[in-house]
């Protein structure tokens, strides 16, 4: 009788019926803390004195961190940087965050250049459209770039891609709390200048 049972029970499965249809829910739930012992020395829509936050990816969500920046490098050239961010965020996070579940989603050869012809001095371009990046990568970018005096807004930057891309247009992407928390929002969140 007991192994009828135990037959019985193992034929009807767990109760979830099958589907022929591949089903995304979304990446698994995660356990990393998302806390750095290290103190953010930036503000967003600050001008930077050696202390920069960038966005990494943490779990479901993009977050801020630290990270030292060579302002004197750098001066004020707005090109240099958002060059000298867009590095920060593909160089691998460092040992206090990885230990708090922080990584980088950003492309290793992604590049960023200035406005061409008749763009708006505001205008960041990458190498890369900006829909065709990877949702984490292009949150970490707005966010890291919206948050800097001369790069954004304090809450938006202006993207583009490759000038001979079809559709160069560049558009406005805001940093909000929403994107924060859902970056596979951020390809959607452009809008038109």
């Amino acid at each position: 009788m007991a192994a009828a049972l135990l037959a019985l029970a193992g034929a009807t499965g767990c109760g979830i019926r099958s589907t022929n249809v591949p089903v995304d829910a979304g990446p698994a739930p995660s356990r990393a803390s998302c806390d750095t012992t290290m103190e953010t020395s930036g503000t967003a829509g600050t001008v930077l004195t050696g202390g920069a936050e960038v966005f990494l990816v943490c779990g479901t969500r993009v977050e801020a961190v630290s990270r030292t920046v060579d302002t004197a490098e750098v001066g004020s050239d707005r090109l240099r940087m958002a060059a000298a961010l867009l590095t920060e965020l593909q160089n691998d996070p460092g040992g206090d965050e990885q230990a708090a579940g922080f990584t980088s989603a950003v492309p290793l050869d992604l590049a960023v250049s200035g406005p061409v012809g008749d763009d708006p001095e505001t205008v960041l371009r990458l190498s890369q459209r900006p829909s065709e990046l990877p949702a984490f990568a292009l949150a970490q970018i707005i966010c890291t770039f919206a948050g800097v005096e001369g790069l954004g807004n304090g809450h938006a930057v202006v993207l583009g891609g490759p000038a001979d891309s079809p559709d160069p247009r560049p558009q406005t992407y805001p940093c909000s709390a929403a994107m924060r928390h859902s970056p596979e929002s951020a390809p959607s969140v452009g809008r038109s200048l």
